[in-house]
């Protein structure tokens, strides 16, 4: 009996054994068939996540897009007067869409006086007086709220002169609240997708972010809101921290949390998403003083104007990979033709630019984003000359990051 006793044992210890060994998973009550096998850990970062960031990046990225905006409108109404309000023209969005406004002025036959607002409530208000003062066709607000200057646009109104918008307000298109005929600009949602996008496609569906922010400003509120949404649809890409640093407060202020960040998450920061291109520069020279490389982690991509110190950075990779700018020249000479199509009683194009990302692969060493065809499509309709490849109507512009 012992010794049978002893076999049975034996016999039962090898089948244990040999169960563990195979992996197969020999379950107590079980009856016939093969076992089931064991879970299987959870597939790392974001399969499909990633794989639609990374075409919505590399069509963002790509340089030879056909133009596909308005190819159609008024013929130019000639000897019109504008001026351009300036937030401030040390403002680089601000100042490079002034220029694509005078730049575009000239190839329509207009003046364009350009009035700067020295970057404060009481500048920018005696100078929209100003401009109302001369007696303009139009008047572009460049880069601030209408409703800081309320008692003007009210003044404009009653007078008949229409007002464009550029970044006046946080959408593309009319603004019957703020009193204007449109607002240029790219769409936020698509600006903070495609820039989170960027991130998630750029570390492979894994990293560590932090996201710079104004949180006193909606509309940079809102769009530091959206990043983080579109950064959390891939659960390996982890939100480390959102630094809430007033635009003002930059150069004062980034240095200082840039450090802290560095000894808070020293090996877990991999890149940044900052509302504006401007927290990079003071970014920089902490990020210098604790030997980081120009061209290593963290990867900072700037979902703002893509001004042209953010493009240096960019080109000599110092401190920033990536931004999301504004075309701002092509913007100014939608600003004309809006105004020509509000000076012909026609309605606004609709048109809305796509997004860009430019890195120090598909910047060609420039200092702005100046997509082709809108120069060439803008002088066919104000002429009378369609340009070549115009083959259709007015389209909307669609996001780069759908």
């Amino acid at each position: 009996m012992t010794t049978a006793r002893t076999a049975r044992a034996g016999t039962f210890a090898l089948a244990v054994a040999a169960c563990v060994v195979a992996a197969a998973g020999c379950e107590r009550g079980s009856s016939t068939g093969a076992a089931s096998p064991p879970p299987q850990p959870a597939r790392a970062g974001c399969p499909a996540v990633l794989a639609r960031a990374q075409v919505a990046t590399r069509r963002a990225e790509r340089t030879d897009t056909a133009w596909d905006g308005p190819v159609t409108g008024p013929r130019a109404v000639p000897g019109k007067e504008i001026v351009y309000v300036a937030q401030s023209m040390t403002n680089p969005g601000v100042a490079g869409t002034a220029h694509g406004v005078q730049e575009a002025a000239g190839a329509i036959g207009w003046h364009v006086r350009v009035i700067d607002g020295q970057g404060t409530p009481a500048g920018i208000q005696a100078a929209f007086s100003q401009a109302l003062a001369l007696r303009p066709a139009g008047i572009v607000i460049g880069g601030f709220d209408p409703h800081l200057t309320s008692r003007q646009v009210a003044q404009a109104r009653a007078a008949r002169v229409p007002l464009i918008g550029w970044h006046a307000v946080g959408s593309p298109g009319p603004g019957a609240e703020a009193g204007l005929f449109t607002n240029v600009t790219t769409r936020v949602e698509d600006v903070a997708r495609i820039s989170a996008d960027w991130v998630i496609a750029h570390s492979r569906g894994t990293a560590g972010v932090v996201v710079f922010t104004d949180a006193s400003i909606p509309f940079a509120r809102n769009k530091s809101e959206l990043i983080e949404k579109e950064l959390a649809t891939c659960p390996d890409v982890k939100l480390l921290a959102e630094e809430n640093i007033p635009i003002t407060d930059t150069s004062s202020r980034t240095p200082q949390e840039v450090s802290s960040l560095l000894s808070r998450f020293p090996d877990a920061w991999t890149h940044s998403v900052a509302i504006n291109d401007v927290y990079f520069a003071d970014a920089a020279p902490a990020l210098r003083a604790a030997r980081r490389k120009g061209g290593g982690a963290p990867y900072n991509i700037g979902a703002g104007d893509g001004d042209p110190s953010a493009f240096q950075r960019i080109n000599s990779k110092q401190f920033q990979a990536a931004t999301v700018p504004e075309p701002l020249s092509e913007q100014g000479w939608q600003i004309v033709d809006e105004f020509n199509r509000a000076f012909s009683h026609r309605p606004p194009s609709g048109y809305v630019a796509p997004v860009h990302v430019t890195t120090a692969a598909n910047s060609a060493g420039a200092t702005s984003w100046d997509p082709p065809g809108y120069r060439a499509a803008y002088r066919g309709i104000w002429h009378g000359r369609p340009s070549p490849g115009a083959v259709r109507p007015m389209v909307r512009g669609s996001s780069g990051s759908s």
